[in-house]
């Protein structure tokens, strides 16, 4: 059984509400429950941040919210195996993953947060006036208030404190509301936030569904000052219909339909390689995850074939969050067998264990299937990728940006003038050339068109979680 998932406001551990079943995605088992917050707990968690702006957090510089940064990096650090673990059970996904990717980019967003405000500085001009005299003009950066924090089932961790860690290093307070299927490595951030001695309401955390319930509540709340969130486009809509009305500035990351290019001069075997990374990591429940390939034609066959096996080769793969989510899943590939071709996957595996009781989709490799088919337009979120062929570079952006989607893409060629004037060319926030998801936290991170709004990263989410005011001083 998972540690017992509670609420954390104002300070205190809370476990009302009425519960609901965790389950395991490997096996479908049941392994806890997790209380939804009534409203009037949410209304709490509010309240209690919002006092919290005007208390003691209020006069803190930025060298002491960057060391409590430090220290609660330094908590994760010291628990990592419970955080391991307990990301592996609510997702499914492998330890591996798990344990070198979702849990240190989690201290690592800390660490770069805590780093980043102490070393942060204002801008002043010396601005001319009529009687000689001049005057200073320079900017002071503020907190927005309280911060709403919603992040999704995918990456849960890693991506709660993608936001809370910026929210705090600008002076913000936060109610952070996780997917409702993996919150455990959230309760336990609460409990190493509360070893860190933040004052009492600086961080609150509750639990619950979005429609009708926490999300709901959290977002459409009048003292909540800004919204960060992460999921679904659709989701992204709701909330920002909610946030009209007071005018509430909003941060969104949203889905993609993300594309890769495969020029003939590429490494052939690296373009494969990579691709099997960029399409099937997580089971292709990552927001950046390849879901269409386009393939210059010269090399279309045989690279369809590799990929193909490759997939076919795949193991220790993790299973779909959901039944749901599964379900969804197969609903396209079920599609996608009738009207083209299923190179590899296509199903959901047969194990003889406990496994076929969970939510498990076979790495899928399609292919044949018209560009406003739903397997090729609308985004899957799972193991599933798509190769048509292209003949011409114009031919291949006018695939990759037809999209209503422009969150990622990924460029694979040889050429580096080709590599230069395509990725720029891209209706996308990040294109990656020959390689795939490698970051550093001081970029841009965000998207276009339906895959969200403003960027995260480096000075772009201390900017964001922060109001410019300015100072004019007449000398």
């Amino acid at each position: 059984m998972n540690s017992p998932v509670r609420h954390y406001v104002g300070g205190r551990f809370d476990t009302s509400g009425v519960p609901f079943p965790l389950i395991d995605p490997v096996s479908g088992a049941a392994t806890g429950e997790v209380p939804a917050a009534p409203r009037e707990l949410v209304d709490q968690a509010v309240q209690a941040a919002k006092d919290a702006l005007h208390g003691p957090w209020s006069t803190w510089s930025p060298a002491q919210r960057s060391a409590v940064l430090h220290r609660i990096a330094d908590g994760i650090e010291q628990r990592f195996e419970e955080f391991v673990a307990a990301e592996c059970a609510d997702t499914g996904k492998p330890r591996e993953l798990a344990s070198t990717i979702d849990i240190p980019r989690a201290i690592a967003n800390f660490r770069a947060y805590a780093d980043l405000t102490a070393g942060r500085s204002e801008q002043s001009w010396h601005t001319p006036t009529p009687d000689g005299r001049g005057a200073l003009n320079y900017t002071v950066r503020k907190p927005l208030g309280v911060v709403a924090v919603i992040s999704p089932w995918n990456l849960p961790l890693l991506l709660l404190t993608w936001k809370v860690a910026p929210a705090l290093a600008m002076g913000n307070t936060v109610v952070a509301k996780p997917s409702e299927l993996t919150p455990s490595t959230a309760c336990l951030l609460a409990e190493v936030i509360a070893d860190a001695e933040l004052p009492a309401g600086v961080f609150n955390l509750v639990h619950g569904g979005g429609a009708g319930e926490a999300g709901q509540w959290l977002t459409e709340h009048p003292s909540v000052d800004a919204i960060a969130f992460t999921g679904e486009s659709r989701t992204g809509s709701t909330i920002m219909r909610a946030a009209a009305a007071h005018l509430t500035p909003v941060s969104f990351e949203l889905g993609g339909k993300n594309a890769g290019l495969v020029f003939a001069d590429a490494d052939f075997e690296q373009a494969v390689q990579g691709t099997l990374r960029s399409a099937f990591t997580h089971s292709g429940q990552v927001c950046l995850c390849t879901e269409r390939l386009y393939v210059e034609r010269s090399i279309f066959d045989a690279f369809a074939q590799a990929l193909a096996e490759g997939a076919k080769q795949l193991s220790g793969y993790g299973p779909m969050v959901s039944a749901a989510h599964r379900d969804k899943v197969l609903g396209f590939l079920d599609k996608a067998a009738a009207d083209g071709q299923v190179l590899a996957g296509g199903k959901a595996p047969k194990f003889e264990d406990e496994r076929d009781g969970g939510f498990w989709v076979e790495p899928t490799v399609l292919t044949s299937l018209p560009e406003d088919h739903p397997a090729v337009r609308d985004e899957i979120f799972g193991p599933v990728v798509h190769l048509a062929p292209f003949d011409t570079e114009e031919e291949a952006l006018n695939l990759v940006n037809a999209s209503p989607y422009g969150l990622a893409a990924t460029v694979w060629t040889g050429d580096l003038s080709r590599a230069h004037r395509v990725a720029p060319a891209l209706d996308v926030g990040i294109a990656w050339v020959n390689t795939w998801n490698l970051r550093d936290l001081r970029t841009p991170f965000g998207g276009v068109k339906a895959s969200g709004i403003g960027r995260e990263g480096g000075d772009h989410s201390l900017d964001f979680f922060s109001e410019p005011m300015n100072v004019c001083v007449k000398l």
